[in-house]
């Protein structure tokens, strides 16, 4: 069955919406730091025309761009909360390697040695933002899936 591709001009108003106010948000948190198109572009490795039309809200800019600068405010977002709680569940795997990441951190803290200390919480860290970016994989690709299907 051949892919299916919806118009942005197809998306619902609500979803529309949705992107401006995001739009308006990033280009508000993008300003509060004193930082410019380009400079953001930069870190997120994308062209500052790409970032401008980000800050417009445009919809056919890559779901996973979006995502990239919404990582860059926040890196501890969870995508996943966004789903419904049967959803969610899907990234239950990704619990272990939560899991993990803390009984290293408090076997760490338990430690006296303070290198071993800061190298098991790096070790734990890498852990935690691998788990985090899994996770936000699972929601971008549940949210592009949602995009694909037919429109409302």
């Amino acid at each position: 069955m051949p892919r299916q591709n919806t118009s942005p001009a197809d998306f619902p108003p609500a979803i529309l919406a949705q992107i401006e106010q995001l739009a308006q948000s990033i280009v508000a948190q993008r300003k509060s730091r004193g930082e410019t198109q380009a400079q953001w572009a930069s870190k997120l490795g994308i062209s500052q025309p790409t970032m401008a039309r980000i800050e417009r809200g445009d919809p056919a800019v890559a779901m996973a761009t979006y995502v990239s600068c919404l990582w860059q405010l926040n890196p501890a977002l969870d995508l996943g909360q966004l789903l419904p709680a049967k959803e969610s569940q899907a990234c239950a795997p990704n619990a272990s390697i939560t899991i993990a990441a803390s009984a290293i951190s408090t076997k760490a803290r338990s430690q006296k040695d303070s290198k071993l200390q800061k190298e098991v919480s790096s070790k734990a860290a890498a852990i935690e933002q691998q788990a985090q970016i899994e996770r936000n994989f699972a929601a971008a690709k549940a949210a592009l899936d949602f995009f694909k299907s037919p429109p409302f």
